[in-house]
């Protein structure tokens, strides 16, 4: 299915479909965006070759959604279209808390077998492209798709491996913020990220930031205190399926009373 955040369009992009929302997408947008490079979250921005993401790069993302919806935050608001291809749980809600303008923000959460050949009609249209590989692709097949970034200046985030990334960045500690002495909400998540740069080892970066903090935004951990008597609800050896399951949801609904922590 492809869709925008807003409204549900046809279910195969067939070329004619492409370039009617190539054209409807250049007449909307307000600003030429840098050709070069693509403004993300300037909390991420000390994690990133450059400061910022690369048009016509990959990127690989590893251990959390909301890390990819940072990386989009910034971009959206600075203009751009995003695209999220492959992703049927992609909170939308979440998205928009996150800064992601979810009017230029499409949805392909189900391209099926042919998810290759839609990732490669959607960078033509959008300037920032998510995608959950459901199989590895074939080299010859990742050459092309590379070219074709190349050619639209777009740039991609893949969740999970990818060849001849720009940077790999993954979550290797998380923990929740909110629990007491026995009882309590998760309220904030913070996590280590760490990013390996292409040159290899030498250029790994590490930072403790807050996905988000209690107000709902990025920042850097120094930044925001914890609270008092409070606990990680959330370890780097907690199951990873319930790390994502929980980063999902935004802090007001982990605040909810069905969610509360008794441990």
């Amino acid at each position: 299915m492809f869709t925008t955040a807003a409204a549900l369009a046809s279910p195969v992009p067939d070329r004619a479909q492409v370039h009617e929302l190539q054209s409807r997408i250049r007449q909307m947008q307000a600003t030429k965006l840098d050709d070069r490079r693509q403004e993300t979250h300037p909390v991420l921005a000390s994690l990133l070759p450059g400061g910022a993401l690369k048009a016509g790069a990959a990127y690989s993302v590893r251990g959390s959604t909301t890390l990819v919806m940072a990386l989009l935050a910034g971009p959206s608001a600075a203009g751009a279209w995003c695209g999220v291809v492959g992703m049927p749980d992609f909170g939308a809600e979440a998205a928009r808390r996150f800064g992601i303008d979810l009017e230029r923000l499409v949805l392909v959460p189900h391209p099926g077998e042919q998810w290759l050949t839609v990732t490669a009609a959607v960078v033509d249209v959008l300037s920032v492209v998510v995608i959950v590989p459901p199989t590895r692709a074939r080299d010859g097949d990742v050459a092309r798709l590379t070219a074709r970034l190349r050619q639209r200046e777009a740039t991609l985030i893949v969740v999970g491996d990818w060849p001849q990334v720009e940077a790999t960045l993954t979550v290797s500690r998380s923990g929740w913020d909110g629990l007491g002495a026995g009882t309590g909400y998760l309220a904030a998540h913070r996590v280590t990220v760490e990013s390996a740069a292409r040159g290899g080892p030498g250029s790994l970066r590490r930072a403790d930031l807050w996905l988000p903090d209690l107000g709902e935004t990025f920042r850097p951990a120094a930044s925001v205190p914890v609270s008092a008597g409070s606990e990680s609800a959330l370890s780097e050896r907690a199951p990873s399926e319930q790390r994502a399951s929980l980063e999902q949801r935004t802090p007001a609904e982990l605040r909810s009373p069905h969610l509360e922590a008794v441990v």
